[in-house]
């Protein structure tokens, strides 16, 4: 019996790294190695969830208030509604990276958070494009402005093959096409993230040839390159038409949320498989990939939408919609609708699947979807 005493004493007294090498430890001796192990990271603790608890909940409040304000004062719909899809990115980005934190020791959870943010995102690029088309009047006034305009050839601009081209009808097809197909690549590779996860073939931030993580950042970094360079593409072309209405925050604003986020995303995963951010052993020592660099992910995230949520309440302002409407006597918008009607509207996709069969119908032919005969509109003041 004493020796048996003796031979626990020895064992527990040892190093870490002498239990994790030797194959014929003792019961004692595995669950002294997982409880090393399982020390909890900054990510697991309180202190990591009411910080980003507080950045999340003011971004919400900055947020909704001003959605509210843009539904009650809902008088130029055809704007608006672009802009409050716009700002539901904020609620939508900042709820899933907190909720994926209080649930970070549930990768299954990160998943479906994950897709429904996806799905999202590809929504605002279309919506952003659309906001765009309509300051400008639509397509046929946009045809009209810069048709035959040269293009000017660019390495900065990604034009440098387009020297001699003019722009045409095809130019602004392009652009609509480049953020569409992101719309459909973004869902569909989400939901396949839900099938391969279901089966043990996909994990955050494991770069292996055999799991689908690889393969689904080469396909998303292609079709956000592709969206990123339609949007930039379409700006300069008409950054002049587009001056009145303060493009420039706009542009960055909505480009910061989805591309670098998804950028940031992918460059901590790479910091994770260089072990520049350690990664989690769990309790029989397996190394997890990409949940550590998923949650400093959702922790930036989390702090960069109260940014995002002050930059949108300046770059999308609701009075000049109120301004100079007329009110009862309460001091409500008497042409609004309630707020509920305007909501069901704004949020209807239907105009998306519309827009989708014009643009890639095969026999789309130089004809335009908005009407020629839209009345210009003054462009209005920034307040």
């Amino acid at each position: 019996m004493s020796s048996r005493m003796v031979d626990n004493t020895v064992t527990s007294s040892a190093t870490p790294a002498s239990l994790l090498n030797d194959s014929s430890s003792s019961p004692l001796t595995i669950i002294q190695d997982n409880t090393l192990s399982s020390d909890p990271i900054f990510l697991q603790t309180k202190l990591c969830q009411t910080i980003t608890g507080l950045f999340v909940w003011a971004a919400l409040f900055l947020t909704c208030t001003q959605i509210y304000h843009h539904l009650r004062w809902y008088t130029n719909p055809a704007e608006q509604r672009w802009i409050v899809r716009i700002l539901f990115i904020v609620p939508i980005y900042a709820t899933h990276s907190w909720v994926s934190l209080l649930f970070f020791n549930s990768e299954s959870y990160y998943v479906y958070f994950f897709t429904i943010r996806d799905c999202y995102e590809a929504f605002v690029i279309y919506n952003f494009l659309s906001l765009c088309y309509e300051y400008l009047g639509g397509e046929s006034n946009i045809m009209s402005e810069i048709r035959e305009k040269p293009i000017r050839s660019s390495c900065l601009y990604g034009t440098c093959c387009l020297s001699g081209k003019t722009y045409t009808i095809g130019f602004l097809r392009f652009c609509k096409q480049a953020t569409l197909q992101f719309c459909l690549v973004k869902p569909i590779m989400a939901f396949i993230i839900i099938f391969l996860q279901a089966f043990g073939h996909y994990r955050d931030g494991d770069w292996s040839p055999d799991g689908g993580y690889l393969y689904i950042t080469i396909i998303y970094n292609i079709s956000v390159s592709l969206a990123l360079y339609g949007l930039f593409s379409f700006y300069v072309a008409t950054r002049d038409l587009l001056t009145p209405y303060e493009p420039v925050l706009k542009f960055f604003t909505v480009k910061s949320v989805i591309f670098l986020s998804f950028w940031q995303g992918v460059g901590l995963a790479i910091l994770e498989k260089a072990e520049v951010i350690s990664p989690i052993i769990d309790s029989n020592g397996t190394r997890t990939s990409g949940t550590v660099s998923a949650g400093y992910q959702n922790f930036l995230i989390c702090i960069e939408m109260f940014v995002a949520a002050v930059s949108l309440r300046y770059a999308f302002p609701y009075r000049i919609y109120a301004h100079g409407c007329i009110t009862d006597s309460r001091g409500r918008s008497v042409t609004m609708q309630s707020i509920s009607s305007s909501l069901k509207e704004t949020m209807n996709p239907k105009d998306i699947m519309t827009d989708a069969i014009h643009n890639f119908h095969p026999q789309y032919q130089q004809y335009t979807q908005y009407s020629s005969n839209v009345i210009s509109r003054q462009p209005y003041e920034s307040l």
